[in-house]
């Protein structure tokens, strides 16, 4: 099994909608080590982050974080090590424009 740390994915989310950040491969398991939410608007923000199992549709037991508030001009790290299948899908959602979401971890092939 080869191990590849790598940055899983990143995103500059949109306003109110939630956007698929990372998706795990195919025949892949990940480990998330840690998510960075930067909010470089000048402008308080609120986000949300959510897994959903094998792509499932948004639901509310998906997610870690629910408008969580992001002052401007802050970042927000979450130090997770989950666990996450093929075909799971890390959603983030911004309450406006200016916030990124950088995805970092290991996947296992």
């Amino acid at each position: 099994m080869a191990e590849t740390r790598k940055i899983l994915g990143q995103a500059a989310l949109p306003a109110t909608t939630l956007t698929g950040v990372y998706t795990v491969p195919a025949l892949t398991n990940t480990v998330v080590s840690s998510v960075v939410i930067c909010n470089t608007s000048g402008a308080n923000r609120t986000f949300r982050l959510s897994v959903a199992i094998a792509g499932a549709a948004d639901t509310p037991a998906q997610y870690l974080y629910y408008n969580e508030d992001l002052p401007r001009d802050t970042s927000f790290v979450v130090t997770i090590g989950i666990t996450l299948a093929a075909a799971a899908v890390i959603r983030a959602w911004a309450s406006g424009v200016g916030v990124s979401v950088n995805v970092f971890g290991v996947e296992t092939t």
